[in-house]
């Protein structure tokens, strides 16, 4: 039965070298680094994410600006708004909540945040310095996923790694970031024949396609390591990932649950990203 990647505990710790980390480049440099988080709405999921990130801010030390607006704001006001905030010295980290609304282009959105704030890792520009494997900020949830990766104990070096979901939030990252860890990736998708056995082929399966329990646990090859991105709720009201967790556990040497694996970690991310564009500020 496989070894448990408790993210929730994993980011806990991190939370605690990033207040620690904090306070130094305050004793320091004077610097008390800012995230402003941009809701544009009324989403019941995305309100209960920016209050998350809030916390998780002022656990660790940062300050945290919230600019909540009505759903019917303009694309020019919510552009001007983040035109502000690239010039406000106290605001070190962007993020805009997403979705927006649909009369809101979040392409453009995003391309409007200043590369060096853009703490969501999206712009194109960080974008493509994760293409070409330059430093830069990474996306978050792939970010904690290669963490996770990396708590498990097996080295993606020569290892043939599957990813499920093809998007890019998560699934074009972290298939970048473990062919930087040199594995061998194959990306899969909805038009991908016989799923199965690619899948079957992986000693590390990334699963991010939100559909529940998805991959069941004969998809799992002996000894691979599973780190299972979704998050979805049941009609009872509870919450599974992409995986079938008890069967894939019997045949894994590592996995994640969900929730309380990727989820926990990927705002352990933002809070590094955060910390590292006020120091480079």
């Amino acid at each position: 039965m496989g070894m448990i990647l408790d993210g929730k505990k994993m980011a806990a710790e991190l939370r605690e070298q990033w207040a620690r980390e904090c306070r130094v480049l305050q004793q320091t440099q004077g610097i008390t680094p800012g995230l402003a988080v941009v809701l544009v709405g009324h989403n019941p999921a995305s309100e209960v994410y920016v209050r998350m990130k809030k916390k998780a801010c002022a656990d660790v030390g940062m300050t945290s600006f919230s600019h909540e607006l009505p759903v019917d704001t303009s694309e020019d006001a919510l552009l001007a708004l983040i035109a502000s905030l690239n010039q406000d010295p106290k605001v070190h980290g962007i993020l805009v909540q997403l979705p927006l609304p649909g009369h809101i282009d979040p392409d453009t959105i995003i391309a409007a945040i200043d590369p060096k704030k853009d703490v969501d890792g999206f712009h194109p520009v960080n974008v493509g310095l994760l293409a070409i494997g330059s430093p830069g900020l990474r996306p978050c949830t792939p970010a904690g996923v290669m963490a996770l990766i990396a708590q498990s104990g097996m080295d993606p070096a020569g290892k043939h790694a599957v990813v499920l979901g093809r998007s890019n939030i998560v699934g074009k990252p972290v298939a970048m970031m473990l062919l930087q860890a040199h594995a061998t990736v194959t990306i899969c998708h909805s038009r991908t024949p016989d799923l199965g056995r690619v899948v079957s082929g992986g000693d590390f399966v990334v699963a991010a396609i939100g559909r529940p329990r998805f991959v069941p646990g004969d998809w799992i090859k002996p000894g691979a390591v599973v780190i299972d991105v979704g998050t979805n709720r049941l009609p009872d009201g509870s919450l599974c990932g992409d995986c079938d967790f008890q069967a894939a556990r019997l045949k894994a040497s590592a996995i994640t649950p969900s929730p309380g694996g990727v989820g926990p970690m990927t705002i352990a991310m933002l809070l590094k990203n955060t910390l590292d564009a006020a120091r480079h500020r």
